[in-house]
Order: structure tokens, then sequence, then C-alpha cells
């Protein structure tokens, strides 16, 4: 009687099945972490501004599979107290939210959907306005999916003034090296002008000078009378 066997996959080696699952999985997660939802608040992530200035809290999303009914809002964080400033909620791509809810006296919302902006204004800083600012979305697309990031707000009596005093002088180094060289150019210029004015005037001299050795040595050619010319007839 013919008894049969079940081959074991060695341990620590994953079966096919399981092998097709684990690729299937990875390749899942690589599409989803592709497309999904992202904000931020640009490439400088604070800001430094007066005591009474208005500030920009710039924030923008993306998806590359689209958004649909993208819910957004923005918060201060006071000390560990969220504080929320405004929200609403963006019907689709392009389309700007029916309506923004604001819960500060001192924002106003300036972003527009077309542009994938969702960035607010701040009227009026004080040093109480200091702090970190959350701008949050999520995107039931994808399976509300969402994402947030931080933009700080630094308050100052008064811009601090830049020392450009280095800056100076490597420019005013960098123009005195230009005009060094413009002007060594000039200098270069000129003297070869004039030596190629004298290599002409040598040759000038050359050219006279052998017409007036072949002139005296009675050469052909030479404007003196011929010393062997014959007595005419009587």
């Amino acid at each position: 009687m013919a008894h049969s066997s079940r081959v074991t996959p060695p341990a620590g080696r994953p079966s096919g099945d399981l092998l097709h699952v684990t690729v299937g999985l990875a390749l899942l997660l690589g599409v989803w972490s592709v497309g999904a939802l992202e904000v931020s608040t640009g490439k400088v992530s604070f800001i430094e501004a007066m005591n009474g200035s208005t500030v920009l809290l710039p924030c923008t999303y993306s998806s590359c599979i689209g958004i649909k009914n993208l819910y957004f809002n923005w918060h201060y964080n006071d000390n560990g107290t969220m504080n929320k400033l405004c929200e609403a909620v963006i019907p689709v791509e392009g389309v700007e939210p029916n309506k923004v809810s604001v819960f500060h006296d001192r924002v106003d919302f300036v972003g527009s959907s077309k542009t994938q902006n969702i960035s607010i204004l701040l009227w009026n800083i004080t040093f109480e306005d200091q702090g970190q600012y959350i701008c949050f979305a999520k995107n039931p697309k994808e399976k509300n999916r969402n994402h947030s990031a931080i933009f700080t707000l630094y308050v100052v009596e008064q811009m601090r003034e830049v020392d450009n005093t280095l800056t100076v002088i490597i420019v005013s180094a960098l123009g005195g090296v230009i005009g060094l060289v413009v002007l060594v150019m000039v200098i270069k210029a000129v003297v070869v002008h004039f030596l190629h004015k004298d290599d002409e005037k040598n040759k000038e001299c050359l050219v006279s000078s052998s017409g007036n050795d072949n002139t005296e040595n009675g050469l052909p050619g030479a404007k003196g009378g011929d010393t062997n010319k014959a007595t005419p007839k009587a």
C-alpha cells in the first residue's frame, strides 16, 4: 500500500502562498504610499515676525489619487491646549469649499482649492500668538487618510539687523579683481598695438635699406648711370 507524503517547506522559508500574499501586500502598500494624502507648510517651517504685523501661515495639500470631501482645519497649540482656528470641507478637486468656519477674530482663510492651498492669515499678531500652528487634512477618498504639518511663529519686538560687512568685503574684492583683469587686458592690447606698429616700421626700414644697397652696388634696377656704356661713334 502506497503512503502519500506531504513536503513541508524548510523552517524559515515562507510557503508559496505566503510568499504571494507578502508580495501582494508590499505592492499595495507601495501604491498606497505613492497616492497618500500629504500636507506641507513649505520648505521653511517657521517665520519670525514683528509684534503688530500680519503673517501668512502657509499650507498646501496633495494626493495622487485625488480628493473627495477633503476636510481640513487649523489649530493653535496653546501650551498643550489645541485651539481650533478654522475648518472647512472641499467637495472635489478645483471646487472651493461652500463655507469656511473661522473661530478666531484675527484669522482669515486665504487659500484656494484650485491651487491646493489651505493657507490662513493672522492679523495684528501679539507675543501671545507665538507658538506652533498645525495644519491638518483628512481625505475620505483614501479611507480617511489624514496628515498634518506644523508651522512655528516667533514674535519679536523688532527685526534683527543683518550684518552685511562680510558680503560687502567679498563683493568689493571681486570687483577689484575684475577691474584689475580688465586693466591688464587693456594694457596688453595697447602694447600689442604699438609692437605691431614697430614691426611695420622695421619692415619698411629693411625694404628701404635693401633698395639703397642695390643702388650703390650697381645692381640691375639701380637708378645710377651705366659706367660701361659705349662711346658714341662720330
